[in-house]
């Protein structure tokens, strides 16, 4: 049986090492002086799910896998069945092509061409980028298509402190606003609300234990350095995941069964949210010819 995440890619920088998957372009592993700060998982196995996968050109779901486009319903595969809906994008689990591979840096890209449900080809490039204790990921894409097109981007890692239980680690985020999960809904997300005064209020961090989230978070507050900053602590240690100014939601997602560690949390940098194609709600424009560059990373402390 062939790799499901393909060819397996390392890269380090002094005590830091990362992983990335040839199938997804997927981050796989980071860890710093044996310590890991990502949920891993074996490399004869699948993502479980979607464990540091790329998504583009939508992060989360698209409402019943369809949109307009110019006027014209666009049908994408319905990609997960339980709800009907499309989920996370086009890439994850296709095979991109190495540009470069350095010690403390890879590059890949892949293609996206006119199919069902996405009329504009676009390309997309991903690079990761170790330094000692921080791993950057920049994201580019470009429409190479005759008309404009509306993309979003978003990244799906879960984080840990070592071995530290999710529960006893805490979670700050600098958001405003949320968007509730809600159970049995087709597109499984509330009306848009203020955070303060509520259970999603993280400004001033909660710590994780009985926190049940699959929520996404928006009218986030950039500090001084322009960046959004999405900590996750316990005693001296952090990991920053911080997001430059065009990843204006965050996705959390606290599943009580990822396959090799139990309660897990995922934190996950988006440029848009849930069904942004129908809404449009903070897509990045793409004019024929155009392109978008941006990144977001992770900072280890302590």
């Amino acid at each position: 049986m062939a790799n499901p995440t393909g060819q397996q890619f390392e890269i380090t920088r002094g005590n830091a090492r990362a992983v990335v998957t040839e199938i997804g372009a997927g981050l796989r592993a980071f860890e710093i002086s044996g310590v890991p700060y990502l949920e891993t998982f074996a490399e004869d196995e699948h993502p479980p799910k979607g464990a540091g996968q790329i998504l583009l050109p939508w992060p989360n779901r698209t409402k019943a896998a369809r949109w307009t486009y110019q006027g014209e319903e666009q049908q994408l595969e319905v990609t997960e069945e339980a709800r009907g809906n499309a989920i996370h994008g086009l890439t994850r689990h296709r095979e991109w092509t190495l540009v470069e591979h350095a010690e403390s840096s890879i590059t890949f890209e892949i293609e996206v061409g006119k199919q069902p449900g996405w009329p504009v080809p676009l390309q997309a490039r991903i690079t990761y980028d170790l330094a000692p204790r921080e791993l950057t990921v920049t994201h580019e894409i470009r429409n190479e298509g005759e008309s404009a097109i509306g993309v979003g981007v978003g990244a799906h890692p879960y984080f840990r402190i070592g071995d530290v239980p999710t529960d006893e680690l805490t979670l700050t985020l600098p958001a405003t606003r949320v968007r509730p999960y809600v159970g049995d809904q087709q597109l499984p997300y509330d009306d848009e609300q203020d955070t303060a005064g509520t259970e999603y209020d993280f400004r001033e961090g909660r710590v994780l234990a009985e926190v049940d989230l699959d929520t996404a978070f928006g009218g986030l507050v950039a500090a001084e350095d322009g960046r959004f900053h999405h900590v996750l602590s316990h005693s001296e240690r952090s990991v920053d995941v911080w997001a430059g100014p065009d990843f204006g939601w965050v996705q959390v997602f606290t599943p009580t069964d990822l396959v090799g560690r139990g309660r897990a949390v995922a934190i996950e940098p988006m440029t848009c949210p849930a069904d942004a194609l129908n809404s449009g709600t903070d897509l990045i424009e793409l004019e024929p010819g155009g392109s978008w560059t941006g990144s977001w990373g992770i900072r280890v402390h302590g």
